[in-house]
């Protein structure tokens, strides 16, 4: 049986056997509470909670753009799809592949008084990046070289990243300015983090000839590659063996203001603001972890190999056997998915809103030893009220691709995707995310000041 190609292109580097932004659409919603704050820190200040508490809550998000897939084939396929045969395939030198995954455990924010609120939260986290690899090397090393035609190669900054961590931040959000038509407010978010392991590589230059009439692989190049510990598992990430390190999340947000609400909350007078327009900014994951005593191959990939050595699948051991290594011990410091964040909200009529979001990374493509998101521009009209939303977000995705999503809130459910109707109704969608989550609202209890 074939192996997948997402396991192929990791088995390539190491023995990994694995089998992009949060919570789309839903972290706009002026009802998101904490989830909002993990988009900008300032979204904590002047919201219509008292208070906001998140029991569990999941996000996924994934693809590639060597690989396209119709989602729809594959459950109807009744287990029997096969990625090699029945999915549409993009090679081009310098394909990409990403995942991330962002678990949001016991969180919870409130008011300190009618200007600062105050939250703590709690997360799990782990990120996949693949740069810059060459697609039909790719497809030969999933097919195990079983094909008639030469082919040559020529990456540059191939490099990736796999990490996982947990994180504990404090946010702390205020409002600077406020009178009858403006209101400016910020946050900060101080994480500490907890690195549970990481494993990397990166060969700044590879090269390469396939020869089929001899069925030998000729590369040139250096490939490194290095683990945080030398057990270290994606797959049974052991959370004892902890390493840690701090970094902050910051934003400000601006609202034109529709009108002011004076309310009165458990005797404390309480300025809840109805805005017309939102614009808001922030960076988020500003930090690193850095893992001390990391064992770091070094490998000359100047050789020539019989390419039947690939069917036997343990990739470490093949390059132990054919290439020349040198292993150091040295400290790896990873860089975390640092972002730019920049949000636009306008209030169409009565419960409509209309949101225009982008996130882009501000980790440079080669960055060894570092992980980052894809560029995104999504716009997401909604329906908003105090128990219940519904929203459509539309992105458009790094790599070329067009994504269309829902997603729903209903009192303390929150369910959706960015994703799932481009996932339903294209033939070769290239990403998919969902997300859901359970919390407590609790919201403030409005009464007009007389």
């Amino acid at each position: 049986m074939k192996k997948s190609p997402f396991l192929i292109v990791l088995l390539f580097l190491w023995h990994y056997t694995i089998k992009a932004q949060s919570y789309i659409g839903y972290t706009h919603d002026n009802y998101s509470g904490i989830h909002g704050v993990t988009f900008n820190p300032a979204n904590i200040v002047d919201s219509p909670f008292k208070a906001d508490i998140n029991i569990a809550s999941a996000s996924a998000f994934g693809g590639s753009d060597y690989l396209g897939i119709n989602v729809s084939d594959i459950i109807n396929s009744d287990g029997g799809f096969d990625f090699d045969l029945d999915a549409e395939k993009f090679p081009k030198n310098n394909n990409n592949f990403f995942f991330n995954a962002d678990i949001l455990g016991p969180s919870f924010m409130f008011n300190l008084n009618k200007k600062s609120s105050i939250a703590i939260t709690t997360r799990v986290r782990a990120f996949l990046n693949i740069k810059n690899i060459n697609g039909e090397l790719y497809e030969s090393l999933a097919d195990g070289f079983d094909q008639t035609n030469d082919f040559e190669f020529n990456m540059e900054n191939f490099n990736g990243t796999i990490h996982a961590w947990g994180e504990i931040g404090l946010t702390y959000g205020r409002i600077l300015i406020k009178n009858d038509k403006h209101l400016l407010k910020s946050g900060v978010t101080l994480k500490y983090f907890q690195g549970a392991g990481a494993g990397f590589f990166n060969a700044p230059t590879m090269s390469g000839q396939y020869n089929a009439a001899a069925n030998t692989l000729t590369t040139s190049g250096n490939l490194s590659y290095g683990l945080s510990q030398e057990d270290f598992d994606e797959n049974d990430i052991d959370y004892k063996n902890l390493t840690s390190g701090f970094g902050v999340d910051i934003g400000f947000a601006y609202q034109w203001n529709e009108k002011t609400q004076d309310v009165v909350n458990d005797s404390i007078r309480i300025n809840y603001t109805k805005y017309k327009l939102k614009i808001g900014a922030s960076i988020t994951d500003i930090g690193s972890i850095n893992y001390k005593e990391v064992e770091i191959t070094q490998y000359d990939l100047n050789n020539t190999v019989d390419a039947t050595i690939f069917d036997e699948g343990d990739i470490e051991q093949i390059l132990k056997d054919n290439y020349d290594g040198v292993t150091t011990q040295a400290s790896a410091k990873i860089k975390l998915p640092a972002a730019l964040h920049l949000f636009l909200d306008y209030k169409i009529r009565n419960k409509f809103f209309a949101s225009l979001s982008s996130s882009f990374s501000l980790v440079a493509n080669n960055a060894e030893t570092s992980n980052s998101i894809i560029n995104t521009v999504t716009i997401a009209p909604r329906l908003e009220t105090k128990w219940f939303s519904i929203y459509s977000p539309v992105s458009f995705r790094q790599y070329g691709d067009l994504s269309w999503g829902a997603g729903l809130r209903f009192g303390p459910l929150m369910v959706g995707s960015g994703s799932v109707l481009t996932n339903l109704l294209s033939d070769t969608s290239k990403t998919t995310d969902v997300f859901v989550g359970l919390k407590v609202p609790i919201y403030r209890k409005f009464q007009k000041k007389n």
